[in-house]
């Protein structure tokens, strides 16, 4: 699990201080119909296929 998640959306509700995300839960979210393969596909910045 991620220890620090990074958010620079300062309009977003769980923006904190320092780029934090204050948010309980995060929900990753793709592009396409099929499952993606590359960081583009996501709206995942640290994405890496498996």
């Amino acid at each position: 699990m991620a220890k620090d998640v990074m958010c620079e959306v300062s309009s977003y509700t769980h923006w904190a201080e320092e780029n934090k995300c204050s948010a309980d839960t995060i929900f990753v979210a793709f592009h396409s119909s099929k499952e993606p393969t590359r960081a583009e596909e996501t709206d995942c910045k640290t994405f890496e296929s498996k």
